[in-house]
């Protein structure tokens, strides 16, 4: 992109060729008001918050919508502009219930500032309120319809970021609403609760069930960390006040989800009804007691030194807790390996990026289910289908993404894909631990014009694969140590297996856990700090959100303890 030389505010300005003046402004810190333009969203030019004059252009141009040329001038606090923004303000305020003071986004809502901005101090146009319904049908949020101002973000962000195309507008006039499918309550639609719309509004009409009132945005704490609900590895915002999570935003431009988030990385997490292990246990005469952490180690130290141990770990944890496991076992001569299948390396292909899939012009996905266990996954993949690539799927059972592909055949007629997709100048296959050789032969001599994406289920899978963890079964060792971290207990093994001795290092109570003779806690997810390895092999922090209970240590400084007894 070329250079693009303009003034804004009497102020020369640099630009790049096909940016707005809202861009180049904004790039350049002068602030423009905006109200239905939102970076990660296409321009809408609706609400004409952003009007600015241009010098030669007849009337105010929306600065969200108008793209900067050389020598262009542009004032963006000129009378008329500051008019125009006071009357819409105006209008805004009288057409619906926008009384700040019962609303909880007083204080972080994007129509007050604007309003404080301007000197609004009065409604200009007072007229009674029509009672509008208030939509609390999902479990996670809330849709106040009294508060919206019909900026249309969350539907363009359902619709262009999710590509799920739940929402849309009805009716005209005074009488639009923002609406579910063909107007049916949003708990009853199609709405896959990832939060996005949520994330977008700038008001309160979208309201977070769990964070409302919990605190305005100069009262939080706002920490960076990485999501390990599946093996993708989201970047997360995660708010906290007082020692209590708030919520949980997406980060706008971050590797690899772009802000995206889905239901499990955004909301499931707070929601855990799980009782928690917060102390370790031994079990004496038939029943698990708490004990001290020296008396828990020294009983499983002295198992391991008596030999016939066996080691099997979830990926739910950090890089530094597997290697500590693998360490662990290595030192006393026994077998570690996963608890989960790990997506097998098909040795051809370049490894993609969640950002190949919208460059795509073919995606074909085999032996993987990205909608029910990858989520963003599949939201990129709904992403690429609606800018027009070619979705195929290759599955003998049901898969969700099939209602958004091109052509679905069974594992027997894989060589039909390849061939459609012969043509191509770019592929990616996504996989998972499903796919059959006979498909990974398939599009074997498709060369570099094809990317490969696995999809483990593990949540840490690389991290394992790096620390030389490989997937085993129960042996029949004499000790068996599990170390489960957050993952939901196996219903495989919710009893001891041959009468061994059970060690089971996790953050919840489960059977598993209920049915071993040493328990020893671990941190949850904003508990812990480490790093995790995502889908792509990119390593990425862990940070401590919220500290740990008193009683609770570290997975990784756990099994060093416990190897430096050896």
């Amino acid at each position: 992109m070329s250079e693009v030389r303009l003034t804004i505010n009497n102020q020369p300005v640099t630009g790049l060729s096909g940016q707005t003046i809202l861009e180049a402004a904004q790039a350049a810190g002068v602030d423009i008001p905006v109200l239905c333009s939102h970076p990660a969203l296409s321009a809408w030019g609706a609400c004409r918050m952003c009007v600015v004059e241009v010098k030669g252009m007849r009337g105010l141009q929306t600065a969200c919508t108008c793209p900067i040329a050389d020598g262009m001038e542009v004032q963006t606090e000129t009378t008329a502009a500051v008019d125009v923004r006071k009357f819409v303000l105006e209008l805004l305020f009288s057409e619906r219930n926008h009384y700040c003071m019962f609303c909880q986004m007083s204080g972080d809502c994007e129509l007050q500032d604007a309003a404080y901005r301007y000197g609004l101090d009065h409604f200009t146009y007072p007229r009674p309120y029509q009672k509008l319904s208030v939509d609390a049908s999902r479990k996670y949020f809330i849709m106040d319809h009294n508060r919206c101002i019909l900026c249309t973000r969350c539907v363009r962000a359902c619709s262009e970021i999710v590509a799920n195309h739940t929402l849309d507008v009805r009716a005209r006039g005074a009488d639009s609403m923002i609406m579910a499918d063909l107007d049916v309550p949003f708990g009853e639609s199609s709405c896959v609760e990832c939060g996005t719309c949520l994330q977008v509004c700038p008001t309160g009409a979208l309201i977070d069930a769990r964070s409302a009132y919990g605190g305005r945005e100069k009262d939080v704490v706002h920490t960076e960390t990485t999501c390990m609900q599946c093996s993708v590895g989201c970047a997360l915002d995660v708010v906290t006040r007082y020692n209590r999570l708030l919520r949980v935003d997406g980060i706008w431009g971050s590797e690899p989800n772009d802000g995206l988030l889905c239901v499990d990385g955004r909301f499931a997490p707070l929601y855990e009804e799980r009782k928690r292990v917060t102390s370790p246990l031994v079990r004496k005469d038939g029943k698990l007691v708490e004990a001290g952490w020296d008396e828990a180690l020294s009983t499983v130290a002295a198992r391991f030194k008596a030999g016939g141990v066996q080691g099997l770990t979830t990926c739910a944890t950090t890089n530094e807790a597997l290697e500590a496991f693998a360490g662990l076992f290595a030192k006393a001569k026994g077998e570690a390996g996963l608890l989960e299948p790990v997506a097998p390396v098909l040795g051809y292909g370049t490894t993609g990026k969640l950002a190949d899939i919208l460059d795509a012009d073919f995606i074909v996905v085999a032996g993987a289910q990205p909608l029910d266990y990858q989520r963003v996954v599949g939201y990129f993949i709904q992403r690429a289908a609606d800018h027009g690539a070619t979705v195929a799927v290759i599955a003998d059972t049901e898969n969700s993404l099939t209602k958004r592909a091109t052509m679905t055949v069974s594992y027997a007629d894989a060589d039909q894909v390849a061939k459609a997709a012969a043509d191509a100048k770019k592929i990616v296959l996504v996989y998972s631990v499903g796919i059959k050789s006979r498909v990974i032969a398939a599009f074997r001599h498709l060369g570099d014009r094809l990317y490969t994406l696995a999809l483990s289920p593990g949540r840490n899978e690389r991290g394992a694969t790096a620390a030389g963890l490989k997937h085993a079964e129960p042996n029949g060792a004499q000790t068996r140590f599990f170390l489960l971290g957050e993952q939901s207990e196996d219903q495989a093994l919710t009893t001891k297996v041959d009468g061994a001795f059970t060690v089971v290092q996790a953050s919840y109570l489960s059977p598993l856990v209920e049915g071993a003779d040493v328990v020893l806690p671990t941190p949850v997810w904003y508990e812990r700090t480490g790093h995790t390895t995502d889908y792509a092999g990119v390593v990425k922090p862990v940070a401590e959100v919220l500290p740990k209970p008193a009683a609770v240590r570290d997975d990784a400084e756990v099994l060093s303890a416990l190897a430096a007894m050896l």
